[in-house]
């Protein structure tokens, strides 16, 4: 009987030494989110001045984003504005993409979703505003914009990877792979932490492009606990077991490469931008290599210190100080 006890305790440490300490329950918290969607108010024609003061109106500064950084049509006060405008909202592309997004998107259960991770920065940021959020079809030009208290998500950027509209534009396969209905949540919430936490321009090297890129996925951990790796970070699983099984040996060529403290352009450049592989090591690698190795840093760091709550990681910018207090040694 002891012995049976002993195991089930035994047990029963196993299970909370492993689970998850950023899956919270944020069922209590108050939280009013809509996702008003700009492209099928555009939709709703004629596009004339009526039509014009009500968009601007509700959608206020996301109407002149769309406008003028979005489709390029210059504000109201442009002679041809409201020509020009019912020119996009009836174009043949512009009516098929949103047909497309109307048939691909569950718009019902994005905003299920949006709403649930900002719970959860309500929970680590109870002092900040919820942003307010807007859908849009800007015809592929931009896949989310942000500014004060606002996000606009161009809803035709994710019909799937396997669009023909993607291929007949020239994206390649790296880039298509983030184009899926289920890229949005997470797109959207590391655009509004980088618009929330941007970096410091005082560090330039390689290391604190690869801290700052790790404390942006640890706040995508801490909003989306329960989404897969692969999909925060947009890899496959071949490339996420490429990165776990080769975790000690990217670490150690950069660090005997003398590559961390590098402020070279093309050295940060090489594991921080997106691209096919990272060419410093096979090509079985993703791009972004940094980034994935930043991450695992900074989940080291959260890990060792739990006293240090998501605001103070967020706001710290003395990341030699987080590397050395991660104790991170892959292998």
């Amino acid at each position: 009987m002891k012995r049976h006890v002993i195991f089930v305790l035994f047990l029963l440490a196993g299970v909370s030494c492993s689970r998850n300490p950023l899956k919270i329950d944020v069922s209590e918290i108050s939280l009013d989110l809509t996702i008003n969607h700009f492209e099928r108010d555009l939709a709703d024609l004629p596009v004339d001045s009526a039509k014009i003061n009500f968009l601007s109106g509700k959608y206020g500064e996301f109407f002149d984003i769309f406008t003028r950084r979005m489709i390029w049509i210059g504000g109201p006060e442009e002679e041809n504005f409201t020509a020009n405008l019912q020119k996009f909202a009836t174009d043949t592309l512009i009516v098929k993409l949103n047909g497309l997004v109307a048939e691909k998107i569950d718009s019902e259960q994005l905003q299920t979703d949006l709403e649930t991770a900002f719970k959860h920065y309500k929970f680590y940021f109870p002092e900040k505003e919820i942003p307010r959020i807007a859908s849009c079809v800007s015809g592929f030009n931009q896949s989310i914009v942000t500014a004060d208290q606002l996000i606009g998500i161009s809803l035709d950027k994710f019909l799937g990877s396997d669009s023909p509209y993607y291929a007949q534009l020239g994206l390649p396969e790296y880039k298509r792979r983030r184009m899926n209905p289920e890229n949005i949540l997470p797109e959207t919430m590391m655009a509004w932490a980088i618009t929330e936490f941007p970096k410091n321009d005082e560090g330039t090297n390689l290391l604190s492009n690869i801290i700052y890129q790790g404390k942006l996925m640890y706040f995508l951990d801490a909003m989306l606990p329960s989404l897969h790796d692969s999909l925060k970070i947009g890899y496959t699983q071949k490339q996420l077991d490429f990165c776990i099984k080769s975790e000690a040996g990217m670490w150690a060529f950069l660090a005997e490469h003398k590559l961390l403290f590098s402020s070279q352009r093309m050295d940060v450049k090489r594991y921080i931008d997106d691209g096919p592989f990272t060419n410093s090591f096979t090509n079985e690698s993703p791009g972004r290599t940094g980034v994935w190795l930043g991450w695992q840093i900074v989940r080291a760091y959260m890990k060792k210190n739990p006293e240090v709550s998501l605001s103070q990681l967020m706001q710290n910018q003395n990341h030699q100080e987080i590397l050395s207090r991660s104790g991170y040694q892959p292998g």
